[in-house]
Order: structure tokens, then sequence, then C-alpha cells
């Protein structure tokens, strides 16, 4: 065997080396062909000090939507939402982090989505739900409880020194006046008006059209789908494919799920807003907030 002959060899022996380990590799690309990171939101929504509680912070979820959006192997974001809702304050703070995210965002509403964390949902670039899911409760709420009969009754003399006329407005050992009532009605209003207004602006709505349906209520997921309030019904696996497509992800994908730590934890003082994008008394969770109880 000549020189000519081995050099021949070699090199068609390298060649198809080369061949192989290039068909690996896009055999590899095409197995994994991008990532979908997971964000949970599951729980009431509010600010809290204890980032390990059960609630679920905004500055939390805002960190893992950076990290996710600026992460170059992200190709897009899923938000896994199971949510009586929130405080309007930090319900608006992660649908506005969730708005400016440069990857496509699709939010998944598993049993419930409502109130406050519908508000979030509508942030994303599309919204998939179970059809059984409960979606929407547009409202507000501010639940109050006057205890006074009671206090009477078991002979408990409850009262306040105070030094501003309001200071006490919605303690329970006394009835609010009409002037008081009349003063909660128009800020209850008000954060009712900012919710129809961002959620027809996010929904790309008509405004009088989502206040006709904006009565508090919660929809099925299909109930929800014929209303416009989400894009499609389906589980957690059509919502990821969705995700995926909008990401530009081809084939199969990664899915990283982000979540923060978990701990048992009081929630009952923790969270300090006094109005809640609430479902309602009966199916959202009653928090109480110094003399204030507030439905999420």
């Amino acid at each position: 065997m000549n020189n000519n002959m081995k050099l021949l060899i070699v090199v068609g022996g390298g060649l198809l080396v080369l061949l192989i380990l290039l068909i690996s590799a896009i055999a590899l690309l095409d197995s994994s062909g991008g990532t979908i990171a997971v964000i949970p939101i599951q729980g009431e929504i509010g600010y809290t000090q204890d980032l390990g509680s059960n609630v679920v912070n905004p500055e939390v979820i805002k960190n893992q939507l950076k990290e996710a959006d600026e992460d170059v192997s992200v190709n897009s974001i899923l938000l896994d939402i199971n949510s009586p809702g929130g405080t309007p304050v930090a319900s608006e703070e992660i649908m506005e982090a969730v708005k400016k995210c440069k990857k496509p965002v699709v939010a998944w509403i598993s049993d419930s989505g409502a109130s406050g964390a519908y508000l979030v949902a509508t942030g994303a670039d599309k919204i998939i739900a179970s059809k059984s899911s409960w979606v929407g409760s547009i409202g507000v709420i501010l639940s109050l409880t006057n205890l006074s009969d009671l206090y009477k009754m078991i002979g408990v003399d409850k009262s306040s020194i105070k030094a501003g006329k309001y200071k006490d407005m919605g303690a329970d050992y006394r009835s609010l006046t009409t002037e008081e009532k009349n003063m909660l009605q128009k800020m209850v209003d008000q954060e009712y008006d900012n919710f129809i207004s961002i959620v027809a602006e996010n929904r790309k709505l008509d405004k009088n059209y989502i206040k006709s349906i904006a009565e508090g209520q919660v929809f099925t997921g299909t109930q929800a789908k014929d209303l416009k309030l989400i894009d499609d019904i389906g589980g957690k696996d059509n919502a990821l494919d969705i995700a995926a497509k909008l990401g530009g992800i081809e084939g199969s994908y990664q899915i990283v799920t982000m979540s923060s730590p978990q701990s048992i934890s009081d929630i009952l003082s923790s969270l300090s807003s006094k109005i809640g994008y609430s479902m309602g008394k009966g199916i959202g969770t009653m928090i109480k907030s110094d003399n204030l109880q507030n439905m999420f």
C-alpha cells in the first residue's frame, strides 16, 4: 500500500468521524431545541417581609422574570398560575414586569386565575386556561366587620383615643358613618375603574365591554374563552407547546421550573393593602389586617 492510499484512508476515516460527530450534534440539538422557563404563581399575591412565606411576593417573581428574560438559553416563559388574587399594588407590579419581558410570555391558568392573578395573566402574550378553571372575578372588595353588638354582649368596652377625624374609620367597635362609607366607596370605585382599564388595554378590548362583564363573577375556562378573557383552552402541556412555538423552538424542548423556598408562615399579618382584587367571600381566603378584613 503506497503512501497516497494510506493518506486517502486516513483522510476518509477522519471525514467519517467528523460526519458522525456532526450527525450526533444535530441529533442532540434536535432533541433539546430550546428551553422554557416556568415561573409558578401559586397562592395569594402580596408584599411580605418573609420571602419564604406562602404569599406570592412580587419582588421574587420580578427577579425570576428578569433572570429568565436575560438568560440566553431561555427561549420563552410560562407563568404557572393557580391563585385567587391579591392586593392591587402587588398584582400590578407583577403584571408590569410581565409586560416588560422581551421574550414571549404565556400564562397558563390551572385551577384558579382570578382577580389580581387574572390581572397578572393579562400582561402575557397569550393566556391559556383549563376548561374547568376559574377565571376572571374582575372586581374590588373592601370587607369590614362591626363587632360592637358582640362586644356589648360579652361585656367588652373597646374604644380608642385618636387624633384625626377618620383615624379609626373601619374599626370593629363601631359602625361606619354615611360620610365614611361614601369615602371608602370612592376608593373602591377608583380601583375598580383602574382594574377594568388595565384589562381592556392588555386584552385589546373595549373598556365598556370589559365593564359589562366585570361584575366580580368568576367564569369557567370555556366561558372565559367565549368572552375573550383568554386566548385558548388547554392543559399545561398545551400551554408549553404554545410557549415553545412563540419562542421559535422546533421539536422537543427543556423545561426549567424557577421556584422560591417555601416555609410555614402566618400570613395573616403579612399583607398591608386594605383593598383587594378579590374573588369574594366564600371563594377567596380571609385575610385579617388590623381591623379590616380583606378577601383575596
